[in-house]
């Protein structure tokens, strides 16, 4: 089961990742010696099609040569679209069209960026990196562009963004939750729930966070000193993180129950 201790080990896991992570997209961005330079125009002759000199595809103007997986890029299968370009967003968005099928990802996310850069470990497992295209990710020299760097950042920010929220998991994991036509509805709490796996049970409350339309169900613990307390901090209550200020209880639900039902 998971202690206190095994929640800063997950943690220390997760910041561990994200280090390795860096290191390699700055491996993966940065300057190397050998690598062959595409303007867009002679990226677009490599769909595979007969007399081609190949089947390439670009991710964040990275080429892959991706004719061991023939079959899934070339002329009239499912991801034909994506031969002899660079089409970074359709790999978030799914738009297959032609207006979709482009490398214009200003507009996407932090979590959307962390899509893109699950595909980029993909296609680094999986098939050879052969080039770079000249455009909107590297530039003439072969090097990265501003709007690549900004692309680097925001994964950063994700990945950060990704960090918290396990953190948050692990301090107040979701309750258990069922519901029926003929018995309303429970909310529960155990020793594994949300997927978190703990040492204490804890109780249902309700986790209100800035920006949410609504608040979600959390198990919340309820001995033992809050959370966030610092080892210099006075003596605490002895009530867990039942004093957090986001937290709410449940009207009609005793306040150290572990389930709450809430019939029709």
């Amino acid at each position: 089961m998971l202690s206190l201790g095994g929640r800063g080990l997950l943690l220390g896991l997760a910041v561990a990742a994200a280090a390795v992570l860096a290191a390699r997209l700055m491996g993966w961005w940065g300057p190397r010696a050998g690598f062959r330079l595409f303007i867009p125009e002679e990226l677009s002759r490599y769909r595979g099609r007969p007399g081609d000199p190949g089947l390439y595809l670009a991710l964040l103007g990275r080429v892959y040569d991706v004719s061991a997986g023939r079959r899934h890029y070339e002329p009239g299968s499912h991801y034909s679209g994506f031969a002899g370009r660079d089409a970074s967003r359709a790999f978030v968005t799914g738009d297959y069209s032609e207006a979709g099928l482009v490398d214009d990802i200003s507009d996407l996310s932090s979590t959307e960026m962390l899509t893109l850069q699950n595909w980029l470990s993909f296609y680094e497992k999986n098939y050879v990196c052969v080039g770079r295209v000249i455009g909107r990710f590297y530039g003439e020299d072969g090097l990265p562009t501003p709007a690549l760097t900004q692309v680097e950042a925001m994964i950063t920010r994700g990945l950060e963004a990704n960090k918290l929220e396990l953190q948050e998991k692990q301090t107040f994991p979701p309750c258990n939750a069922e519901w029926s036509s003929a018995r309303g509805s429970r909310l529960w709490c155990s020793q594994k729930s949300g997927g978190v796996s703990r040492d204490w049970i804890g109780v249902p409350r309700k986790l209100y966070k800035p920006g949410a339309k609504e608040p979600r169900c959390v198990c919340v613990r309820t001995t033992g000193p809050p959370s966030d307390q610092m080892p210099d901090n006075p003596p605490h209550r002895n009530r867990g993180d039942l004093d957090h200020p986001n937290l709410a209880e449940y009207t009609g639900c005793p306040p150290l129950a572990i389930t709450c039902s809430f019939p029709l």
